[in-house]
């Protein structure tokens, strides 16, 4: 390959720019000329395609967000659009694709090898950590950091009033989030859409926790568990106890998305960068570079699009033994 391409796509994750800079200097290092593409699929629509070189990344490393910028691409969806995105690639003479981005990036990309054979690798970007084939995914880390910071404050203000917090993180199909930062935060329980978790089993543990006069308890509930938001999840609890609990929710939302990311981040971002353009060299074609007990691995995207990655039964025991 003469000339590669790398993009963003999908939502941000902290540790994104430490990957556009692997990619980018991994390219250099192996003769290959590297363009990048603003706002992902949108921006293969409409050509926004340009040169990159090693300066093109200079100071990039410790910054959140991409400096590619993203977008989800309704047009790249009908056949029309990836046409038109397949007409710029083959204009600007690429010979293969780096993904940057999560499930949605990588069906998009394998749709359209199918239909103009444009090898790409993805690199799993996704604070949700929902991706088979890689153990952690870029931005996870941050993002559970930083939803413990703020679990740490609030459990604070929980405690100074004698309240029991109900606190939304980020994770609508996966609980990863939820169970990481509720078990570093001390959670007396989480909530996550990979297990039913009763509301009657929600009351019976504060109200345990009430009568053993525990001041404060905390809640993690992940935005896509069975039983609502944490919102709805509060309100049904507050119908059930009456007055007897002081209960509250904050909703963490899209702070967990940005911020300067953690060094586990951009050394993993760092990694599957350079894994991902190497790979690519190397003749992979329409696989995620992932990092399995500590070893580089290529994943088909079919797998990582079709496969589910479960959450681990001992966390979810941990957390039922350490809420006594």
């Amino acid at each position: 390959m003469k000339k590669i391409a790398v993009f963003t796509s999908g939502g941000d994750a902290p540790g994104m720019n430490a990957c556009i800079r692997a990619v980018v200097r991994g390219a250099i290092y192996h003769g290959v000329e590297i363009v990048g593409i603003r706002r992902g699929y949108n921006g293969m629509i409409s050509g926004d395609i340009f040169p990159m070189d090693s300066r093109s990344v200079s100071n990039i490393v410790q910054r959140g967000g991409t400096v590619l910028k993203s977008a989800r691409s309704k047009e790249f969806v009908t056949p029309e659009g990836r046409k038109k995105a397949y007409e710029n690639i083959m204009s600007h003479g690429i010979d293969g694709l780096i993904a940057i981005g999560g499930n949605g990036t990588f069906t998009g990309a394998e749709i359209f090898y199918n239909e103009y054979q444009i090898p790409t690798v993805g690199c799993p970007g996704t604070i949700d950590n929902d991706l088979y084939g890689t153990d952690y995914t870029i931005g996870f880390d941050t993002a559970v950091n930083t939803s413990l910071e703020a679990i740490d404050k609030i459990r604070d203000t929980a405690d100074s009033h004698d309240r029991i917090f109900f606190i939304e993180v980020m994770g609508r199909d996966s609980g990863y989030i939820a169970i990481q930062s509720g078990i570093g935060g001390g959670a007396e329980i989480v909530m996550v859409p990979e297990t039913h978790t009763p509301l009657k089993k929600v009351v019976s543990t504060l109200k345990d926790g009430w009568k053993r006069q525990k001041s404060s308890s905390i809640v993690v509930v992940a935005e896509g568990d069975e039983a609502g938001n944490a919102t709805d999840i509060a309100n049904s609890i507050k119908e059930q106890v009456g007055d007897k609990l002081d209960i509250r929710v904050t909703t963490l939302g899209h702070i967990q998305r940005g911020g300067t990311p953690t060094a586990y981040d951009r050394i993993l971002a760092s990694r599957l960068g350079l894994g991902a353009i190497e790979g690519l060299l190397n003749g992979h074609k329409n696989e995620m570079a992932g990092i399995v007990n500590n070893e580089l691995v290529y994943t088909p995207f079919i797998d990582t699009i079709k496969k589910r990655k479960p959450i681990h039964d001992d966390l979810l025991r941990m957390v039922h033994i350490l809420s006594i």
